[in-house]
């Protein structure tokens, strides 16, 4: 069972029948694309525990992936759990799922952890506030992609931003956190894969932003990491410890983090399923390995097979945004940013609706590149408007 069915979640669907399995998909969404590619398709809620189990149930799955889904991921631990199936803790999921109880977890067992707190109503937060050093976070608990997030420095702003939290929240909840300063350029961005508990693949990448558009919403991965060798062995300590701590058993993991002046390591965001904008594909071309097969094996109780490999630089992704509402026409890349490009997924076709890009699910596709050395790199990406333009009407 597969729950979701999006453009970017479609290719587990194909990759586990490839597999020779028999695949039931589970999405809300009338046009989801992976209605086609899967064997049976449910038209319920992935966030719908006992309805989807129900449909679980019912034909008898052996597994239950969420993949590359933050609010579907509790729906398949809840599933694996009551029926016996592999998967990680429910409880563990949820802690990962919800940033207010995720922050409880991180502050009760060592880790570091900012000034936090979570919320109902506007009310709560307004008599709350002098606990707080500006800059802080505002965002919803049970969101991904940024969505509903501002990082505010003056309090005269506070309400727009509760309300833009709240307005993101499922369970009507937001949380509030002191912002910490990172020391290096980028944020510690990737996923990790987990095999019997240990951190078997660290696909940790420089996580890019576009300060001109929304300084919290990823538009890209590129590798390798540009951090400290000492920095480095903080980071994958930090991360090891948090899976021992939450019992974390098997599969991949979305993590974001940073390193502050201190040298201390701080866990923004970790999600127990695979990242979003297609970090698996890129991380299939640095290491060679196949990371939704990997997925869907460890799902159904099938230990994948992981020779040792050897990760190439300098590989990137680049997702496609729009500073502005429009009417979508064509994208132009640089003649030299052509030469570097080795895929492109484009979402939008000419005529299509495009928004102002202030979450990831607005972005107008994603491209793949494979540079030649980090001096290239670094130029194309460091000046990546001059390389490329959104054309709309």
């Amino acid at each position: 069972m597969l729950l979701g069915g999006s453009a970017q979640q479609v290719i587990a669907i194909e990759t586990a029948k490839k597999l020779g399995y028999y695949t039931v998909l589970c999405d809300f969404l009338t046009d989801n694309p992976g209605q086609y590619v899967a064997d049976k398709f449910y038209l319920v809620s992935t966030t719908d525990k006992e309805t989807v189990l129900n449909v679980a149930l019912s034909e008898k799955v052996d597994g239950v992936l969420a993949y590359a889904s933050d609010p579907a991921a509790p729906t398949a631990a809840y599933i694996s759990q009551k029926m016996g199936l592999p998967g990680n803790p429910y409880e563990s999921v949820e802690i990962l799922c919800n940033k207010d109880k995720f922050r409880n977890f991180l502050s009760k067992n060592g880790f570091n952890t900012p000034v936090a707190n979570g919320y109902m109503n506007i009310t709560d937060v307004l008599n709350d506030i002098q606990r707080y050093k500006l800059p802080v976070i505002v965002k919803p608990v049970d969101s991904s992609g940024s969505k509903g997030a501002t990082v505010l420095y003056l309090w005269e702003c506070l309400k727009d931003a509760v309300e833009a939290a709240f307005s993101f929240s499922r369970c009507n909840r937001i949380i509030i956190e002191e912002f910490i300063e990172k020391k290096h350029k980028f944020l510690i961005g990737g996923d990790i894969f987990v095999l019997n508990g240990n951190v078997t693949l660290w696909g940790l990448m420089n996580c890019h932003r576009d300060n001109k558009v929304n300084s919290l919403v990823p538009i890209g991965k590129s590798y390798p990491l540009e951090l400290e060798n000492g920095d480095i062995n903080k980071v994958k300590d930090t991360l090891q410890d948090l899976v021992n701590k939450l019992h974390i058993k098997d599969g991949a993991m979305n993590v974001e983090l940073i390193v502050d002046k201190n040298d201390d390591v701080w866990l923004i965001d970790v999600g127990p399923r695979n990242g979003g904008n297609m970090i698996p594909d890129l991380l299939g071309y640095i290491f060679n390995i196949n990371v939704v097969e990997m997925s869907i094996k460890v799902a159904m109780g099938d230990a994948p097979d992981i020779s040792k490999y050897k990760p190439v630089p300098f590989y990137a992704t680049h997702n496609l945004h729009s500073d502005k509402n429009g009417i979508f026409d064509k994208i132009i890349f640089s003649e030299e940013a052509e030469h570097f490009i080795i895929k492109k997924c484009i979402y939008k076709k000419k005529g299509d609706k495009v928004e102002y890009f202030d979450n990831a699910s607005k972005a107008l596709g994603i491209i793949f590149f494979k540079f030649d050395s980090a001096g290239s790199m670094n130029r194309i990406l460091q000046n990546i408007d001059n390389h490329i333009r959104i054309l709309l009407k």
